[in-house]
């Protein structure tokens, strides 16, 4: 059994800090179908901020791209740990396609992804995780600026037509003769 503190327990309780000690009067939407779901609801109603977070569960990209779009602040509260430290989470490059401001742990890879776009709470502490929420919940013209530098970070550095001659240079160092022939397929 791990001993590594859940992402969806860190984010309940950074939720329940700001409601409750920073006085912030906002909704969450958390959403997933991991394994910790019931866990998530008891945890939420125990710490009295059930009324103001939701739990959808697995929705369709439909419903993720709606309630993405009505988002002022969005989080990736994964644990520190050696695989997300080396792991940036498809939710990062989705936040910041769609121009969000992020909070996050302060993890090589995600620090790494999202650069200026994110503010980076201190590993494992949920106190100034949710002060960092806090902090671009207050703060409309910072989101805004961390949200257009994650745009332009996508749109200029990560997305996939900025990324093929990098792989394919890789690809060809290992497997030249292979790499002509699949060269030619993605550019004609």
């Amino acid at each position: 059994m791990s001993t590594e503190p859940d992402a969806g327990m860190l984010v309940s309780d950074a939720v329940a800090q700001a409601l409750t000690e920073l006085g912030v009067d906002t909704a969450f939407g958390l959403v997933g179908s991991g394994t910790s779901l019931a866990e998530l609801k008891a945890l939420s109603i125990r710490l009295q901020i059930d009324k103001f977070v939701t739990f959808p569960g697995r929705v369709s990209d439909e419903i993720m791209l709606k309630m993405l779009n009505t988002a002022d602040v969005c989080v990736n509260p994964d644990a520190p740990n050696a695989m997300n430290d080396k792991s940036t989470m498809n939710k990062i490059m989705e936040y910041m396609a769609l121009g969000k401001p992020i909070v996050q742990f302060d993890l090589t890879e995600g620090r790494f992804s999202a650069q200026g776009a994110s503010l980076y709470a201190r590993n494992g502490d949920v106190e100034d995780f949710a002060e960092k929420i806090v902090e671009l919940l207050d703060d409309p013209a910072r989101r805004r600026v961390l949200g257009e530098l994650g745009r332009r970070r996508v749109e200029n550095k990560l997305e996939w037509r900025r990324q093929v001659p990098a792989l394919l240079a890789a690809y060809e160092a290992l497997w030249p003769a292979e790499v002509e022939s699949l060269y030619e397929t993605w550019t004609s």
